[in-house]
């Protein structure tokens, strides 16, 4: 089904749609956010009060359900992702859903199932596809400037946040129940999702993963290995409980290397032979607006195609459940 104009429904109208991705919906020429969901009443009214949203919902099946919303953002933690994507395949509506797709790679399928049986698209929400700074990275080694990729190294670690500390009150985040995992979960989801955009698909993936700190039951640090199915080879470190941050991704090559961070600002490097060029990029107001628009382009029949699918985000989920060893 093609749409004139996409109007779309946000169920979990939490943090991450204050500015993130929630106004990225009304910006997008051709899109229309006309319902919110939360399930606390007084806070999904406070949310469509402030957004100049036209309804709210304190039940998620009366969105899903409303005949005004043409596709839905599912923006709550990955324990109801499976859930909220199947009842609004089941209503025949397209599904943007946040990531980590799922708790795990079997809900994933689950997930892809039901869409496809459906006849609706399944995109998952790895913004980073859709923005300028990873586009010039992609277009770097499509014009071969490091020559053929030998390798890829990830490193990321970070300090221990005080609510991660707080074993009475831990965020969602560090509950396996509700997100699949710990930190490596949410965070080095990200890294892994921008390496299968730029590298291809990754075949085999082992790791290690265990609690160090003991503030939580989750992992806290992981190690792994993966090999890519072009045969590029790679290696990753996540902590989450070290001395200082530090977020490190280099691409190297047999005439060159690139290096990025994933979340941070530092300029995008090249290094060859040559020399060394680097290109810097502005954040978006909105992160998630560039791959909206990608989206709202595929489902108005405006042209392109979303590069962030469900199959794209259960490769993800298959990956880290790899390494953890589930």
């Amino acid at each position: 089904m093609t749409y004139d104009k996409v109007r779309w429904g946000i169920i979990g109208c939490g943090d991450v749609t204050e500015r993130k991705s929630g106004p990225a919906f009304q910006k997008v020429e051709y899109s229309e956010l006309v319902a919110v969901m939360r399930r606390t009443g007084k806070l999904a009214k406070d949310y469509a009060d402030r957004h100049g949203v036209p309804k709210w919902y304190d039940d998620a099946d009366e969105l899903i359900n409303d005949p005004e919303v043409d596709a839905v953002y599912i923006a709550t933690p990955p324990g109801s992702h499976m859930e909220y994507t199947l009842k609004a395949a089941a209503a025949g509506k397209p599904v943007y859903v946040e990531k980590p797709m799922a708790r795990n790679f079997k809900e994933c399928t689950e997930m892809l199932a039901a869409c496809k049986s459906a006849g609706v698209p399944l995109y998952a929400a790895y913004y980073r596809r859709g923005q300028e700074r990873f586009l010039k990275i992609k277009e770097l080694l499509d014009q071969n400037r490091i020559g053929d990729v030998r390798f890829v190294s990830s490193t990321q670690y970070q300090k221990a946040r005080d609510d991660v500390m707080d074993c009475d009150h831990l965020p969602w985040r560090v509950q396996p129940d509700v997100a699949g995992g710990g930190l490596f979960f949410d965070l080095a989801s990200h890294t892994l999702d921008i390496l299968d955009f730029l590298l291809g698909p990754i075949q085999e993936a082992k790791g290690f993963a265990s609690n160090q700190a003991g503030y939580y039951e989750a992992e806290d640090i992981v190690t792994a290995t993966y090999r890519f199915a072009s045969g590029v080879q790679g290696v990753g470190k996540w902590c989450f409980t070290a001395f200082e941050d530090v977020d490190r991704n280099e691409i190297v090559g047999s005439r060159g290397k690139i290096s990025f961070s994933t979340f941070g600002d530092d300029p995008v490097t090249l290094k060859t032979a040559e020399g060394q060029e680097q290109w810097s990029f502005e954040r978006p107001m909105h992160v998630h607006q560039p791959l909206v628009e990608t989206i709202v382009k595929e489902l108005t029949g405006g042209g392109g195609e979303c590069p962030s699918t469900g199959d794209s985000g259960a490769r993800t989920n298959w990956v880290m459940d790899s390494i953890v060893g589930k």
